[in-house]
């Protein structure tokens, strides 16, 4: 069920929302391969009206499941929005959708998670990676070192008249 309020409640006082929101109603599934959601998002949120438009802030908290760029480790994050502020407009070309004089958040929930994701999720600052194997001293072919093969190489490009 998505996280949806009365505006006509909000016409005495304001309305404090405190629940979690299941991940299948976010719609995060799929959107990056290296993140995954599997837990629910806890919100603690209030919500006021002013003159032209509903002001929402509180508290966003989300445990996401990542995988490491760097050394592929699985390890959790967990992406905590202390101070989530929207501002949501009932007039106007940005005006928010009102149906039977709800409105619903979950749009503006998934757009702020999905902005605040890490970009490359690491699972700690100082990871150094996959281990590398030792190298080995492969010698190319008809006995020619490797700076010889890929200096011919570029002569052989630099014969071509174009």
């Amino acid at each position: 069920m998505p996280l949806l309020f009365n505006v006509r409640h909000l016409e005495r006082k304001p309305l404090f929302l405190e629940g979690e929101l299941p991940p299948a109603e976010l719609g995060l599934d799929g959107i990056d391969e290296l993140i995954q959601v599997h837990q629910p998002l806890r919100y603690a949120l209030e919500v006021e009206r002013h003159e032209r438009s509903i002001l929402v802030h509180g508290r966003l908290e989300l445990h996401l499941q990542c995988e490491c760029v760097r050394c592929l480790r699985a390890f959790v994050q967990s992406l905590d929005l202390a101070d989530w502020t929207c501002l949501l407009p009932l007039e106007g070309d940005d005006k928010v959708l009102v149906s039977n004089d709800c409105v619903d958040l979950t749009p503006y929930l998934r757009e702020d998670i999905l902005l605040a994701f890490p970009r490359h999720p690491l699972c700690e600052s100082e990871c150094h990676g996959l281990p590398t194997a030792p190298r080995t001293s492969a010698k190319p072919p008809n006995g020619a070192s490797q700076s010889e093969e890929i200096s011919s190489a570029w002569a052989e490009l630099n014969k071509l008249k174009l």
